[in-house]
């Protein structure tokens, strides 16, 4: 019998609604995949790793050195960060990073606080802990948080800060002041800052991304957690990364060598090689899903909809209260068959009553989908109007 605490964990949505869009032939937009592949060399570099090189067998369980080493440079080349690769630790995604993060640092009696909306995980992942999750709400229309509320989460039992940003559901981007603020009650209550930057080359407009461990004070206390998933379009491969103070990744090295061990032997290589790749394809990524979210907002806000407008990510927040719907989980069932497009409500995303009360209408729908899906989509949420 399933432990208590994981009890509300037994499934996702994301299988859920995408069992639903395939039994009934949905454009599914709930499940954030991109439906083409990443770049040709990549794909081609981890093609010979397998069949050419063999490198089919355990890499080293820190990653292998020239993956660690092509983190560094990235984050270098990008944010000004100096990393050593000794303190580079290679997981299976960015999911299992924050895992055995949260895993090596916390217990019963610890408290994380994150932001609410969050990604599905971390609340899982705080459980298997031990640990107990303090939400801190983000509000529409733009998701920012009231920094009395924040204030309000900390107290002597904070262990972990966990701060998504570019944020997964909401498409928000924590701005320097924002996350500054973050980081000086980190600093007042002696907790580690742990960031899930996935979205890091998904901006828009006038947004920047600021890693917080480019902060004054932060670097000693921050886990920083990214992958290669969402950067190359391989959110399969689930090559990932965390770098940090030794002794801070020393903690989740301990945890991930008994969660999966090593894997993903001949990407880790490949994925090396496209950290390197030019700056026209890193500026490419924002500029082609800029176009995309404003292909599918266009549509929806066709369709009736309230539009949201990210700032990173490629998922757009969509109010269909103008439409008529005030209930977010009972209109993401209905969509697959009200019109064929699936997407997810954004109330599954908070731990607490609040925090899905607040959301309960909203939706989330994925733009990392070719046009020509985009504009089938669109076309298809205007039967809602009928």
């Amino acid at each position: 019998m399933l432990v208590e605490r994981m009890r509300p964990f037994t499934s996702t949505i994301f299988t859920e609604i995408s069992r639903l869009a395939v039994e009934t032939g949905a454009i599914n937009l709930g499940q954030g995949f991109p439906d083409t592949d990443g770049p040709a060399s990549l794909l081609a570099d981890a093609a010979a790793n397998i069949t050419e090189h063999g490198r089919n067998q355990y890499p080293p369980g820190p990653g292998v050195p020239e993956l660690r080493r092509a983190v560094a440079e990235h984050q270098l080349r990008f944010h000004g960060l100096r990393v050593d690769p000794d303190d580079v630790l290679i997981t299976t995604g960015a999911t299992e990073a924050i895992a055995a993060t949260l895993l090596g640092l916390c217990g019963p009696g610890d408290e994380v606080v994150t932001f609410e909306p969050t990604y599905d995980s971390y609340a899982a992942s705080v459980a298997l802990s031990g640990a107990t999750l303090r939400p801190v709400p983000l509000r529409a229309p733009d998701f920012g948080f009231d920094d009395d509320e924040l204030a309000a989460a900390f107290s002597d039992r904070t262990r972990v800060v966990l701060v998504n940003t570019p944020h997964n559901p909401t498409g928000a981007v924590f701005t320097a002041d924002q996350l500054t603020r973050i980081g000086e009650l980190a600093v007042a209550h002696d907790a580690v800052v742990v960031t899930d930057e996935v979205y890091e080359h998904m901006v828009f407009d006038d947004a920047r991304h600021v890693p917080m461990a480019t902060l004054p004070g932060l670097a000693d206390r921050t886990l920083t957690i990214s992958s290669a998933g969402k950067t190359f379009s391989v959110t399969g491969w689930k090559v990932g990364w965390v770098h940090g103070p030794p002794e801070l990744v020393g903690a989740a090295r301990a945890v991930k060598q008994f969660l999966t061990f090593h894997g993903g032997a001949p990407l880790q290589p490949a994925v090396a090689k496209a950290l390197a790749l030019g700056d026209d394809f890193y500026s490419s990524i924002s500029t082609d899903l800029a176009r995309r979210r404003d292909l599918l907002s266009d549509g929806l806000r066709a369709a009736g909809f309230d539009v949201l407008t990210p700032r990173g990510t490629y998922f757009v927040v969509a109010d269909p209260r103008p439409l008529g719907y005030d209930d977010g989980v009972d209109l993401a069932w209905k969509l697959p068959q009200l019109c064929g497009v699936a997407a997810v409500p954004v109330s599954v995303f908070c731990a607490s009553e609040a925090g899905a009360a607040a959301t309960r209408p909203l939706v989330r729908f994925a733009f990392c989908k070719r046009d020509e899906v985009l504009a089938e989509a669109a076309g298809r949420l205007t039967a809602l109007r009928t």
